[in-house]
Parts: C-alpha cells; structure tokens; sequence
C-alpha cells in the first residue's frame, strides 16, 4: 500500500495542541510517510516541503490558516478535530487508524472549496492583498455605530447598506459569522458567494446569494475608522475613498473526506438539527 508523503500542521503555539500532536505523530506516523511539520500558522508552507497530503490537527481556525499558508500550492488536507465545533476539522483523533488506511488505499474524496481573493484599494494608492476561505467583513469597528456600505457587483452599484456590517462570505463561510447574521446556508461545493447584512436598518435588505464568477466591490463613503476583517483576523481600516475588492481565486482549498464523513451528518451534528426522525448512516 502506498505512503502519501505527508506533511503535519498544526499551531505550535498553543501547548496544549503541541502535546496532542506528540501524542497522535506514532498513529499517523504508521501509515504515511511524514515529510515535515509546520507549527508556524502565520508562515507561509515552505517550497523544499515535497507532500501529496497535509494533515491538519487543530480546529476551524487551523484549517482556515493552513488554506491561507498554502497560497497558491493547495494540496488536500485532512483535518482532525482538536477543537469544539470542527466543521471542516471533521475528522475525531481516535479515528485516525480507521481514516489513514483508507486514504492509502484511495478509499477517499476530496472536496474543491471556493477560495477568493480580498483586495483592498487606497484612495492613496496602496493595496493590501488577502487570500481567504471564509468571508469578508466589514464592520463599524469600535465607535460601534450604524454605517454605510456601498455594494457594486462587476462595476454597478447593487444597493447601499446602512447596518452594522456587511458580510460576503464563501460557501464554506456561510455556517460561520454569516449564519450567526441570518445567512443562508450553501453547500460547501457551490460556486457563489452569500452577501449578508449585519442588523440592517431595512428590513428589505435580505441576504443575496450570487455566482462566484463576478466580482464584489464594497465602500464606505461616510464612513471612518471600519473595519476589514478577512477569515477572522482585521486587513485594515477604511477610509472614505477606499475599496473593497472580492473575486474567485485561482487557488482552491482541497479538503479530505473518508467514509462515515457526508454533508448533512455534519450539519446535523455539528447544529444540533433534532427531529423525529432517527438517522441512518
């Protein structure tokens, strides 16, 4: 059976993790050929790493980071659950002698998610470019008032937000920041992007599901001190005169399944979907 050359990421500053990940490198040592270990979530995946897989031990966040660090050089990951919710860090640790194996044999799937690049425009000049997995937030930051957010899709003004924020989130995003704001949820395998208001002032101003071929602009003309958040960290503040600029990336996020693993098990699971009905696997 052959050994996918696999590398291990994970956060080496947390101890906790550290210890975990020490303890669970014998079980996965015994099924694949481990490359090298990245614990640096905030360094990009260096080039002399030669790996078919990436295993990521951690929760969402690590996930998140690690679709981040691999910019341009996606390889597919599997993610252990170390942390609370875990969707797209699915798989449970005392699993993993069951999931390798099956990975080995090509008993597996793996999944594209929609990545997209976030560009942020000066009025200046300047541009701060961001590779994300989940959304796109911008918010009132700490003066905590209502705002104004202009939306133009390919060009053309959509419509102007007064709220507390605006998401534009992916398919993998949409059971994260945009759920919590009243966002729809879309497989993770669509190609669309789900722009959500946050406590908008009209109640007309519903969430929009659209295709991931277009590209989003946002601005905020009145607006000082907002701020810009891309997959939970802040790119910067806004000032009238500067956009927001959102597209589909070139790179696609490539994630691991195995057997027992499936769409709605993990909604239902990880939402606490009840119901009369018993589940069947």
């Amino acid at each position: 059976m052959p050994r996918p050359r696999t590398v291990l990421i994970s956060d080496g500053s947390r101890p906790a993790i550290a210890q975990r990940v020490a303890e669970l490198r014998p079980t996965i040592a015994k099924h694949v050929e481990l490359v090298g270990d990245h614990t640096d979530l905030d360094a990009p995946l260096p080039d002399d790493i030669d790996a078919e897989l990436a295993v990521v031990l951690g929760g969402d966040g690590s996930m998140l980071r690690s679709a981040v660090l691999m910019g341009y050089r996606q390889i597919p990951v599997l993610g252990v659950n170390l942390g609370r919710l875990g969707f797209l860090a699915d798989l449970r640790p005392e699993n993993l002698d069951k999931a390798l194996p099956e990975v080995c044999a090509g008993g597996h799937c793996v999944v594209d998610h929609l990545m997209f690049e976030c560009d942020l425009r000066f009025k200046d000049g300047r541009e701060e470019k961001r590779l994300g997995l989940n959304e796109v937030v911008i918010h009132n930051g700490p003066l905590m008032r209502m705002i104004e957010v202009e939306l133009y899709v390919d060009g053309q003004l959509a419509t102007t937000y007064s709220c507390d924020g605006l998401i534009v989130s992916s398919p993998v995003g949409s059971t994260a920041h945009s759920l919590s704001a009243g966002g729809p949820i879309l497989r993770t395998d669509l190609q669309a992007f789900v722009i959500s208001p946050i406590s908008p002032h009209t109640l007309t101003n519903r969430p929009v599901v659209d295709s991931a071929e277009r590209v989003y602009e946002l601005a905020c003309p009145s607006s000082e001190g907002a701020a810009v958040v891309v997959d939970g960290r802040v790119l910067a503040t806004l000032a009238p005169g500067d956009r927001v600029r959102i597209s589909r990336s070139a790179a696609v996020f490539r994630s691991v399944q195995v057997s027992g693993q499936h769409y709605y098990r993990t909604l239902r699971e990880k939402l606490g979907w009840g119901g009369r009905l018993t589940a069947r696997e």
